[in-house]
């Protein structure tokens, strides 16, 4: 295997460490027995190899270092959310006592402080939950900048602010490998495209949320995105996919009962027709795509809102009418149903794997 990221290296360990376990209860079942030297060589290699992959990347090699990095990666999350919050409090509190000279230097220069702070903690310490930290306080203070800047200036509010917030949360996602800054530049140039739909469409920018056909275009966008490899990041194609689905499926669900909304000049009655058909439809699809693919999150996301779309159906079709004991037993028992449906699925796939 050719390790060349973090996210291959931890692989790498992962599976030496299922070997062991295997090769373990292997040999107390009786089912192989190594000779001495056997074993020791192949310890031998495995320890040469994990050492050198934790000098080089820092990678967990054993379970305890696993649940310590989980505490550390929640602490890092948690750290940063409260700096940014500190930031940003910092900001409105005294920025009344300061002279516009001062506010724009303080603007300029927060940012800029934290981004060294950031690459200097990159190089300082390898596990990056520093970096990623002073990263978020950067992002954060960015965002500020741009913000305040246009009350200080009274500037006009647009759009264009999503892009840049894009932007730089994106190049300090792909620096350091931080998710969580990937999910923010998202979120930001997900925006950035439903607002220009919604303007393409004759909205005003900032309306761009009152009409959810507006996310389409960003959801195709980053399922786009997704295709491409990231073999070097972690997660982050999987993250791409995720927001796509859900910038999909929660417009489409809103106007599947709320037809009224659409830019379909149609009336609300057809709308929601056509909108629960593309529902059931593209769950559907989207579930045998991940089964194809192997994706496991696009599998989930398919399988929880087709089960939204049939259980909000069930509710216009039978809530007014059946008897409530009834209708929880007809959801139940579709539940079963769709259990049964997803264990032939899955001994399906079972057997071609074999």
């Amino acid at each position: 295997m050719n390790v060349n990221s973090k996210a291959t290296a931890q692989h790498r360990a992962d599976q030496i460490e299922s070997f062991r376990v295997e090769l373990q209860s292997l040999e107390s079942a009786g089912v192989v027995t190594l000779e001495t030297t056997q074993q020791a060589q192949i310890n031998d290699y495995h320890n040469n190899l994990l050492e050198n992959l934790t000098q080089q990347f820092d990678i967990d090699s054993s379970h305890r270092s696993k649940q310590l990095s989980l505490g550390m990666k929640i602490t890092s999350f948690l750290g940063a959310i409260a700096l940014g919050a500190s930031l940003f409090f910092l900001f409105y509190q005294f920025w009344g006592r300061f002279s516009t000279s001062v506010q724009v230097a303080i603007l300029i220069l927060m940012p800029i402080v934290f981004l060294f702070a950031t690459v200097f903690a990159a190089q300082l310490e390898r596990t990056g939950y520093f970096a990623k930290l002073f990263a978020i306080a950067s992002f954060v203070c960015f965002v500020l900048n741009i913000s305040v800047f246009g009350q200080i200036f009274n500037l006009s509010p647009t759009p264009n602010a999503f892009v840049a917030w894009a932007m730089f949360a994106f190049i300090l996602a792909y620096a350091i490998d931080a998710r969580l800054l990937l999910v923010a530049g998202i979120i930001c140039i997900s925006a950035y495209l439903s607002a220009q739909m919604g303007t393409w469409n004759g909205c005003y920018w900032i309306d761009f949320g009152e009409q959810p056909e507006n996310f389409f275009l960003a959801a195709g966008f980053l399922f786009f995105i997704s295709a491409f490899k990231h073999n070097r990041f972690s997660g982050f194609r999987i993250t791409y996919r995720v927001f796509s689905l859900l910038l999909f499926f929660i417009p489409v669900l809103i106007l599947s009962n709320w037809g009224y909304i659409s830019y379909l000049p149609l009336d609300a009655d057809s709308v929601e027709v056509i909108y629960q058909l593309i529902g059931f439809g593209s769950s559907g699809l989207a579930i045998w795509l991940g089964i194809k693919k192997g994706w496991g999150d696009v599998v989930n996301l398919g399988n929880v809102f087709f089960t939204i779309f049939l259980y909000t159906k069930f509710y216009d079709w039978w809530w007014e009418w059946l008897p409530k004991y009834l209708f929880f037993l007809l959801i139940a028992l579709v539940a079963i149903l769709m259990l049964l449906v997803f264990k032939r699925l899955r001994q399906a796939a079972i057997g071609e794997g074999q």
